[in-house]
């Protein structure tokens, strides 16, 4: 009995404490005039995320999605959102920490990030971006293979 429950304490946990937007930016700079372009926009989207312990086991991870949609050489819209979760993460050797924070946890936020970024899209007058699924682990791979470190970082 003493063994199963020494087994369960060194079992590896990975839970969502919290799900939150920590940081949201709109930028809507050439309305009313941009509602009147025909042209269909280009959007470009950038990713970053970072991770940071905040207490033993308990981790925040943000994922930050930009979108910035052009028309020629007009930005329409540019919109920013920083979504974070709080998670505990026990159980998991140090050396396999930074993949679960930039695989696992990015993975789990993704969609609430890209619901956030519809909506804002939305509510500055356009139709909603909608983004498509995010492979994260072939991304860390392919930063890891490019040499670029081991993203995100985790701070103490």
């Amino acid at each position: 009995m003493a063994e199963a429950q020494q087994n369960a304490a060194q079992a590896p946990v990975f839970t969502i404490d919290k799900i939150y937007v920590k940081d949201l930016s709109l930028e809507n700079p050439g309305a009313p005039k941009s509602f009147l372009i025909q042209e269909q926009p280009q959007i470009e989207v950038g990713l970053r995320t970072r991770g940071e312990q905040v207490d033993p086991d308990i981790y925040e991870v943000v994922l930050t999605v930009t979108l910035t949609a052009k028309a020629g050489d007009k930005t329409l819209f540019l919109v920013e959102a920083a979504q974070a979760g709080i998670f505990t993460i026990r159980g998991i050797p140090q050396e396999h920490m930074q993949q679960v924070m930039a695989i696992n946890c990015p993975s789990v936020l993704f969609p609430y990030a890209r619901e956030t970024l519809a909506d804002a899209v939305t509510r500055a007058g356009f139709p909603p971006v909608h983004l498509a699924p995010i492979n994260f682990e072939a991304l860390y791979q392919q930063q890891i293979a490019q040499g670029q470190g081991q993203p995100p970082a985790v701070a103490n």
